[in-house]
């Protein structure tokens, strides 16, 4: 047993006012007439599991409805892991709550702690196995069949494993490709990034050239301007002009100042100007020296200064960008021209990488390959073990596995399950072999030893033997019963052979009153099993026989004719 549902509460659920039951282990039976809602109480259950929320589910008149559903599942149970992973209180017990309003819009809760509804959901399906009347689809289709394989093989890790393998496989692919791409249009582009580089490398631009061109360029061109005016200046101050006649009057006026005396000297201050007016002279003619030197305006200069200009903004302008914006463009250049001479080694590991990731996939996918074919002849062995109780001892169950060599992130293998009906008979696929009586038998079979690998706390069949009655329901009772020996089991049913196998009974009623209709919930002693299970046996009305016939369904030795109600 991986532990068990113990509690259900429903409160203003479609005809369900207020109610608590206490459930126990093994399998239990919920019958009683057609319309009585006895899978209203299936439905609340898959309520508090994470179920849609359906706005006409609230029973009329009330404000709020609520579905609390209490478990007790054992210690190495997956629901433990789940909740500490997603930060929930744990303890003895899991309680899943869900409250619904008026306004369709509902709340989810788990040990009272409040969550999302899909995360309730996924915290249920650990819980909680409900197959309804028409669930069988789900094994009808194909693309269900290898998840199912690998759940019953317990091959999840496996998968999950190849899982991770395909995505670096296909990571290191999509890096690979896109370098592919990226090289291909770079060498297609090689001979005009080499001629840039070549360009730009003769030019050799340097950072914040094109301002100190422009502006030597106006420097030379106003020298040429002012060529004859720094002449004229400069003759004016050569050796017969200003300053030879400051030093003679310096000279003169040295000699007058030595004949008076030194203290309140008249020529003194004459002579201090003139040597002041000297020294200014002589810095001016330096100055004009300087000035003639830096501007001296050669032809060659101004022409070299406006070519190497005029040069720099033709090439700016012809890769669309600034005279500044060059030299970033040299270098970039360089290092995509080097990146494709360079690369190729970078494209060599790129390329070990994706061979390796193929290689590991393979043999991630090879070995899930050999688990599923392992796990597919434990199935088939469960399943067959299955179908003779069943009544269907001459059928044959064929797990198909085909391996296409197309890669997924579920390995290379196309699982679908096959069933051949009669020896010698040609074997299909199940919803095109099947009858309708054989394909109900069919999916119990497969539910039941599936069901045994699905670690649930508590699976729920609705109506699984519908369409089938006699000796084959008995066999699906029987069924029911043995694999309730592992597991918690609900059915509902309109089978007397199966109630008659549950080691509890429920008898779901329907109440009316002049201003309401309620379902009532009856926890059915020995007695009252007789009861009900002849009435299932008898129709409209319950007859001796049919209590002698539930009595015997039920093991009861026919010792004290039961009375029937009321009488």
């Amino acid at each position: 047993m991986c532990g068990m549902l113990t509690a259900l509460t429903i409160r203003n659920y479609v005809l369900i006012d207020e109610l608590t039951l206490t459930l126990g282990a093994g399998l239990t039976a919920l019958t009683g007439e057609t319309g009585a809602g006895k899978s209203i109480l299936l439905d609340a259950l898959g309520l508090a599991a994470g179920g849609r929320a359906e706005r006409a589910a609230l029973r009329a008149g009330a404000d709020e409805g609520a579905v609390s559903a209490a478990f007790e599942p054992d210690a190495d149970h997956a629901v433990w892991p789940l909740l500490e992973k997603n930060g929930l209180p744990g303890g003895d017990q899991v309680i899943l709550r869900r409250v619904q309003s008026k306004d369709g819009k509902s709340r989810a809760f788990v040990n009272d702690q409040p969550l999302s509804v899909a995360l309730l959901k996924e915290i249920g399906e650990t819980l909680v196995e409900i197959h309804g009347q028409h669930d069988g689809r789900g094994f009808l289709s194909a693309s269900t069949h290898r998840a199912l394989l690998d759940d019953f093989g317990g091959l999840a890790p496996a998968r999950a494993a190849l899982s991770g393998h395909w995505r670096q496989w296909r990571a290191a692919v999509d890096d690979l490709e896109a370098r592919s791409a990226g090289r291909v249009k770079a060498e297609a582009e090689a001979d005009y990034l080499r001629h840039v580089v070549a360009t730009l490398g003769r030019l050799d631009p340097q950072p914040d050239e094109e301002a100190a061109l422009a502006a030597r360029r106006a420097e030379l061109m106003a020298a040429a301007k002012a060529a004859d005016d720094l002449a004229a200046a400069a003759e004016l101050l050569a050796d017969d002009g200003v300053e030879a006649k400051l030093i003679s009057a310096a000279r003169r006026l040295a000699r007058a100042a030595a004949l008076f005396p030194q203290t309140d000297n008249p020529v003194a201050a004459a002579v201090a100007r003139i040597e002041s007016a000297l020294s200014e002279a002589m810095e001016a003619k330096a100055a004009l020296d300087a000035a003639t030197s830096r501007l001296s305006c050669e032809p060659e200069a101004l022409e070299a200064a406006e070519e190497r200009l005029f040069a720099l903004r033709a090439e700016a302008r012809k890769h669309g960008v600034s005279v500044d914006g060059l030299v970033g463009l040299l270098e970039k250049t360089r290092a995509t021209l080097a990146d494709l001479e360079t690369g190729e080694e970078d494209f060599e590991r790129l390329a070990r990488a994706a061979a390796d990731g193929e290689a590991a996939y393979a043999v991630a996918a090879g070995a899930l390959s050999s688990a599923r074919q392992s796990a597919a002849r434990k199935l088939d062995k469960a399943v067959a073990a299955e179908l003779a109780p069943l009544k269907l001892a001459r059928a044959e169950f064929i797990t198909e596995i085909r391996s296409d060599g197309r890669p997924s992130a579920d390995g290379v293998d196309d699982v679908e399950f096959m069933v051949r009906t009669n020896p010698g008979s040609p074997a299909g696929p199940l919803k095109s072999i099947a009858s309708g009586g054989e394909l109900a038998r069919f999916v119990l079979a497969m539910k039941a030893a599936l069901a045994a690998k699905e670690n649930r706390t508590v699976i729920i069949f609705d109506e699984v033997d519908a369409g089938v009655g006699g000796a084959v329901a008995d066999a699906v009772g029987e069924r029911l019963a043995r694999l309730a020996r592992d597991a918690q089991v609900l059915v509902v049913t309109h089978s007397p052979q199966v109630a008659a196998r549950a080691g509890a009974h429920w008898l779901i009623e329907k109440r009316q009153s002049a201003k309401a209709t309620s379902t009532r919930v009856q926890i059915l002693d020995a007695e009252a099993r007789v009861e009900e299970i002849a009435r299932m046996l008898s129709g409209a009305e319950t007859t001796d026989e049919a209590r002698a016939a539930a009595k015997s369904l039920l093991g009861v030795a026919p010792r004290v004719r039961l009375k029937r109600k009321g009488a």
